[in-house]
């Protein structure tokens, strides 16, 4: 029975509902040891009964640096269906959870692999998902159970992770579980020590505080006739269990210690190990008799986590190595060599060169966080300094990947220490930059950075290129003009030769020329970047990618649109998740470019997704500076703000969240507001200029505004491309106030089909028209300006259309939604999109890291905003 706990069962009674009917969820359970978050598990399991498949795991402290360790304790009773799933998924869980030799590829991947495989156990039930301790899952484990957490929508699977409140899980509902109320915590030392004196009762009262371990086994010390104690109530309760423990028989001590010591909970195991050292089964038969542990069909399973750290932390340095030599003696390769390692503390370079071996099979599986621990411990082995700097600088990468920023600053600050060798303190260096440029310290980054390139410029180039090229891009995002110059003359003194950074002279050149505000002279040579990647071969993502940004800064749209919609299929066909906010992003931005904003809209918010789930802070950011651009648009005062306050964090994303805020000011005709932000957005992004220019020209300052529209002319002429000389001759149209220069501009558009920026010149079109009393004519233009902003949803810029209609004595009805489009959500879009293709709700699914059945129900809610009822009617649907 559960005291005190209404509010908690009936949230989770609800959650059970909610599954059983089709609507997913998932619910973090938090709170202090001992406050009951085990007992709430268990009533769930109890509630779900035979209507739900149950699947349970648990986080353990000594595994968790054992990649997939707990996701596969968790799933093993469901693993057959791991052949239903998608190809390359399963391939993925399969080597992730060591099923195969294969490797396990994008980390993320396996998280998707676990959606597909939940929402595939739910098909047949509902399905509870239950993991307890999750502060001591492995790392790999939690990032595959909470990347599919996040995208549960529609299948039928309730679940439910507890975890102390250290444990942070962004995004996912939480549910903190207090301390019992007085009353509550009464009732519950009465059922548990009845016959309790008063003034003993009132003290275990007053020292468990509410909590509900402490007052089921205070009591115990106290009936004993023991001090309750005044210390904090963990270290009590600790002393409490390590006291019942050494009560024991020594034979049942040590079984007790082996099984603290090997989380794995396999009796099998335990008693091997155990007879090793003098136990047999009636060691574990008293174990279970004290009520410490309990068998409970295939595992030994502690009372309670404070029982293990009890047993573990009571016993000597001497007597846990004993324990871990004999489980290495019985236990699987990846097992018994973390059972060496803790029995040792003496450098031992075998043992070391074992543990580095396991750090790589950790890896193949993606295990990025065990690698790290395998080769710090390795590191700490390891005899020689050179070699220790070595698997440090190892340990610090995989840190990297596994997200642990700070810990991989300390390892490579340990292996500087340590290492004379220039490659060695090139890598760290490179290290210790990515730490900082994923921090945001963008400068003390491209410091490092440089001061590394230096020494390796004549033994080293192209490892000296590699670490200048991230200078230069560093010194784009932040507007460095002195550190670009730096980086290049270095670049420039390398010899290059075959290097296959090849394209770095140019892009470093071209880059800085930019800062110089010489686009004659920098297209041409970031074109040369962008014209060498579009030939690359299947793969080469790095080179790729980078070219896909050039195309975007040289405004090369339909390049820029081509690689990205390539890189984007074939990153989604291999599983590669990471690489896909960057190009989702770039497919975001030039759709945002090119007037379709609710394209814009949905790649925009995958990127974001994908990029909050990843860790990759600087492409959430920029994504978050996109969005918030379209809300600007469409006059979304609150989010856009909050957005670019999002996108502001990172250097990469200030540039995204400046601009979002000007067109917003604009939109709002707060002209001086609006200048501030353009003038400093417009220095890294061309194509915000012309707002810049409308800008000053409102606000008449001419001068500054034909200053602006030079530099832009410059720019527009050497990208050869007509949306470019559409926004230049809108420019001009202002500047000069030209109807030719209009006229012009709107052609351009149209002919680039650049919907929003036709709309926007004939608005000013029609402005013009109609303070020259043209009433007919500026009324044709103001008609298409408002149909188009109607379209977009773009608020602001058709009040003001429709206030300059209404001024030519014209009175408006309301049109109705011609966009059928615009009633979407931006994943409703995506989904809409695929299945136009004759795409498969499973191969859509895959696609955009979903359940077939979450494709199903985005489907469902489509279909009657679109007025279709089948797959043939939407595919004949002409979609922009």
């Amino acid at each position: 029975m559960l005291y005190g706990r209404t509010r908690e069962q009936e949230t989770l009674d609800r959650l059970l509902h909610e599954a059983a009917g089709g609507v997913s969820g998932v619910l973090v359970i938090s709170g202090d040891p001992g406050v009951g978050k085990s007992a709430l598990l268990d009533h769930a399991a109890e509630r779900a009964g035979a209507e739900f498949t149950v699947l349970r795991g648990m986080g353990v402290e000594s595994e968790a640096e054992l990649p997939y360790a707990g996701l596969h304790l968790l799933l093993t009773p469901v693993l057959e269906q791991v052949a239903d799933l998608p190809e390359v998924q399963a391939t993925a869980l399969r080597g992730a959870l060591g099923m195969t030799a294969t490797r396990a590829g994008d980390r993320f991947l396996v998280g998707v692999a676990v959606l597909s495989l939940l929402a595939a156990v739910s098909a047949e039930r509902p399905l509870l998902c239950v993991m307890d301790d999750m502060q001591w899952l492995d790392r790999a484990s939690a990032d595959a159970l909470l990347f599919a957490a996040r995208r549960l929508r529609s299948e039928r699977v309730a679940l439910l992770l507890a975890a102390r409140q250290e444990f942070h899980a962004p995004g996912l509902p939480e549910l903190r579980v207090p301390p019992l109320a007085a009353s509550a915590a009464g009732e519950l030392v009465d059922a548990i020590a009845p016959g309790l004196a008063g003034d003993v009762r009132a003290r275990v009262l007053a020292e468990a505080g509410g909590n509900p371990l402490g007052l089921i086994e205070l009591p115990r010390n106290a009936s004993c006739g023991e001090d309750v104690g005044e210390l904090p109530l963990t270290r009590r309760l600790l002393e409490a269990f390590g006291q019942r423990a050494t009560a024991l028989s020594e034979p049942a001590g040590t079984l007790l210690l082996v099984a603290a010591a090997e989380d794995t909970g396999e009796p099998a195991l335990i008693l091997r190990a155990a007879a090793r050292l003098g136990a047999d089964e009636r060691a574990l038969e008293e174990c279970e008799g004290s009520g410490l542990v309990e068998v409970a069909g295939t595992r030994v399973r502690f009372r309670h986590p404070l029982v293990r750290s009890a047993v573990y932390q009571a016993a000597g340095f001497a007597r846990r190595g004993a324990v871990h030599r004999a489980l290495a003696e019985v236990s699987a390769p990846e097992r018994r060599i973390w059972h060496l390692a803790a029995a040792v503390t003496e450098p031992d370079e075998e043992l070391a060169a074992e543990l580095d071996r396991s750090a790589e099979t950790f890896l193949r599986r993606s295990g990025h966080s065990a690698a790290a621990a395998a080769w710090e411990r390795a590191a700490l082995l390891t005899p020689g300094p050179e070699r220790r700097a070595a698997r440090l600088a190892k340990a610090a990468e995989a840190a990297i990947s596994a997200g642990r920023l700070g810990r991989a600053a300390q390892l490579t600050d340990q292996a500087v220490r340590l290492t004379s060798d220039e490659l060695v303190l090139a890598h760290l260096a490179n290290l210790r930059a990515d730490v900082d440029f994923e921090r945001g310290a963008v400068e003390a980054a491209s410091l490092t950075l440089l001061e590394a390139a230096r020494p390796l410029a004549v033994a080293h180039p192209g490892r000296a290129t590699s670490l200048l090229i991230q200078v230069v891009r560093n010194a784009w995002y932040t507007h460095d003009l002195k550190l670009a110059r730096q980086a290049t003359d270095v670049l420039l003194s390398l010899d290059h030769g075959t290097d296959p950074a090849r394209p770095a002279p140019a892009m470093a050149r071209g880059i800085t020329a930019l800062l110089e505000d010489d686009p004659e002279r920098a297209l041409p040579l970031l074109r040369q970047v962008v014209d060498g990647a579009r030939h690359a071969g299947q793969g080469e993502y790095g080179l790729r990618n980078g070219a896909l940004s050039i195309a975007l800064l040289i405004g090369d749209h339909a390049t820029a649109r081509g690689m990205a919609r390539a890189l984007a299929a074939e990153c989604a066909s291999l599983g590669m998740v990471a690489w896909l906010p960057h190009v989702h992003l770039a497919l975001a931005a030039v759709e945002l470019l090119e007037g379709r904003h609710l394209d814009a809209a949905a790649d925009a918010d995958h990127a974001e997704q994908v990029a909050a789930q990843t860790g990759q802070t600087h492409l959430e950011a920029q994504a978050c500076g996109v969005r918030a651009w379209l809300a600007a648009v469409r006059g979304l005062e609150e989010d856009c703000r909050r957005l670019a306050e999002r996108a502001a964090a990172t250097p990469a994303g200030q540039v995204w969240a400046r601009w979002a805020l000007g067109v917003l000011e604009l939109g709002r005709g707060r002209y001086e507001q609006a200048a501030g932000h353009l003038a400093r957005a417009a220095r890294q992004q061309p194509a915000a200029t012309p707002d810049l220019v409308e800008v000053l020209v409102r606000l008449q300052e001419p001068e500054r505004a034909r200053a602006a529209c030079d530099r832009f002319a410059r720019w527009a002429a050497a990208t050869g491309r007509p949306w470019a000389q559409g926004l230049l001759a809108r420019c001009r149209a202002l500047l000069e106030d030209d109807e030719r220069d209009f006229t012009t501009a709107v052609d351009l558009h149209q002919a680039a089909d650049h919907p929003f920026d036709a709309a926007r010149t004939r608005l000013l079109l029609g402005e013009r028209l109609r303070r020259e009393r043209r009433k007919q004519e500026a009324r044709e233009a103001l008609r298409e300006a408002m149909d188009t902003f109607e379209r977009l949803g773009a608020r602001p810029w058709l009040e003001r259309a429709s206030s300059e209609l209404r001024a030519t004595g014209e009175s408006l009805a309301r049109s109705a939604d011609t966009d059928v489009l615009s009633r979407l959500t931006p994943q409703e879009l995506q989904v809409v999109r695929l299945a136009a293709t004759g795409a498969s709700n499973k191969e859509i699914a895959a696609q955009l890291f979903l359940s077939p059945r979450t494709v199903g129900h985005h489907l469902y809610k489509a279909y009657p905003k679109l007025g279709v009822t089948t797959r043939t009617e939407l595919a004949g649907l002409i979609l922009p």
